[in-house]
């Protein structure tokens, strides 16, 4: 099952579009009917519609009739590819999956490059400000061009390329910073009352996913590790920590999961087989209803207490690491309620550079729930404040000013005291 998943490269994100810069990753192959086709609107809406009625999920379709479907779509005449997106976008529409989608072909590329952790662009990540509505940078990730140019956490963003940012959400404004390596970039940004412009060339960068920290609550050594995405990379970043923690002597972990949009699939299952000594990771359900069982690799990197920090924002890869530590009652899960997705879509490549992303399965935590628009409830729920969260900055994530992770390592730090009296 395992080589099936990474061969697959299943995804299953929420695909975060605060990070303004473009991973590259892996797709898989295209079949022999994925093979070049001629470059027209009609092949392309035909390559399509082949591919989901191939893929999806639900074989009834939505219980639409997809044969109709198609002799209506090659009915008709396009005269550019964009009344043939356009036509695409509306047969997947009547599936009732947003997780069936179209992508264009610069949509595509950044999907497909959301993965790897190997990135190319500037090296920040903007969040909003309340009180200007104007996207402010929260991180400068190290080593980039945006550090090397001076940019600042806290640094409100005015303008990219002269274009104002006022009012335009964080996905808008990604799209403006993005671009292909070697290529310039303006950003005019206010800094304590003043107007800077900063050029920028756009470059490779490795963003790292996992961030981690030796801390001590109530006399006790604890891990901290934030895991911010499933990309590639993540189960090397992550055994990275473990291992330098366990130097350190902790003496158990809490794992931060909030606000983890997903990722692939077999970046969760490996790094669930880090922290599981045995058990079901996840179980898939495909279209013919076949159910097959991802079991851990039985070789974990530790067994310390652990406790998992959820939220709303933890979704989909993030669920199946999270069910599967809760399920085999490997850790406790402290916040509130996750996302609830409980599907998996596969990533294909079109003739034309575009690319069709289909639901291809269901999956199930190892005790046969299915979170699917449900969630999962954590053992300990611990609201965030809502005042709080509108002043609350990247700087003060696990620390005095956080409630939940304060809630998180004292929980943790208990059942460290419990083991060792034993």
């Amino acid at each position: 099952m395992r080589g099936r998943i990474t061969i697959l490269s299943l995804l299953l994100s929420l695909l975060s579009t605060a990070a303004l810069a473009a991973p590259k990753s892996v797709i898989q192959p295209k079949t022999s009917f994925d093979l070049f086709i001629e470059d027209a609107p009609k092949e392309l809406v035909d390559e399509v519609w082949q591919t989901v009625n191939r893929q999806f999920v639900d074989k009834s379709f939505n219980k639409q009739d997809w044969i109709a479907m198609r002799s209506s779509l090659l009915g008709k005449d396009y005269k550019s590819k964009t009344e043939a997106y356009e036509a695409i976008r509306s047969a997947l529409k009547v599936l009732n999956d947003p997780y069936t989608r179209f992508l264009e072909p610069k949509e595509f590329q950044s999907l497909r490059e959301e993965t790897s952790g190997e990135l190319v662009g500037i090296g920040i990540q903007l969040g909003n400000t309340d009180y200007t509505k104007l996207p402010v940078i929260r991180t400068v990730i190290e080593d980039s061009p945006a550090i090397k140019a001076g940019l600042m956490p806290k640094d409100e963003l005015i303008a990219v390329d002269g274009k104002l940012t006022t009012n335009l959400k964080i996905p808008e404004v990604s799209k403006l910073i993005r671009g292909d390596k070697d290529t310039k970039v303006t950003l005019t940004v206010m800094r304590g009352g003043q107007k800077l412009d900063f050029v920028l060339i756009r470059a490779p960068i490795e963003l790292q996913v996992v961030n981690y920290a030796l801390k001590e609550v109530n006399g006790q050594k604890i891990g901290y590790i934030r895991l911010q995405e499933f990309s590639d990379k993540a189960p090397k970043e992550m055994r990275k920590a473990i291992a330098d923690l366990n130097k350190q002597g902790v003496k158990g972990w809490v794992l931060d999961l909030r606000s983890n949009p997903g990722g692939v699939l077999d970046a969760a299952t490996r790094i669930a087989s880090l922290l599981l000594p045995e058990g079901t990771i996840v179980s898939t359900v495909d279209r013919q209803g076949t159910k097959e069982q991802v079991p851990a690799d039985r070789h974990p990197q530790t067994t310390l207490p652990l406790v998992v920090l959820v939220d709303g924002g933890s979704a989909s890869a993030t669920e199946i690491l999270a069910g599967a530590l809760q399920d085999n009652r490997r850790a406790m899960l402290v916040g509130t309620k996750t996302f609830g997705k409980g599907v998996i879509q596969q990533v294909n490549p079109l003739s034309d550079g575009s690319g069709v992303n289909v639901t291809i399965a269901h999956y199930l935590t190892p005790s046969g729930n299915d979170i699917h628009k449900k969630g999962i409830i954590p053992d300990v729920i611990v609201p965030f404040p809502e005042d709080l969260g509108k002043t609350f900055t990247a700087e003060q994530v696990a620390t005095s000013k956080d409630p939940q992770y304060q809630q998180a390592a004292t929980l943790l730090a208990s059942q460290i005291r419990a083991t060792t009296a034993k």
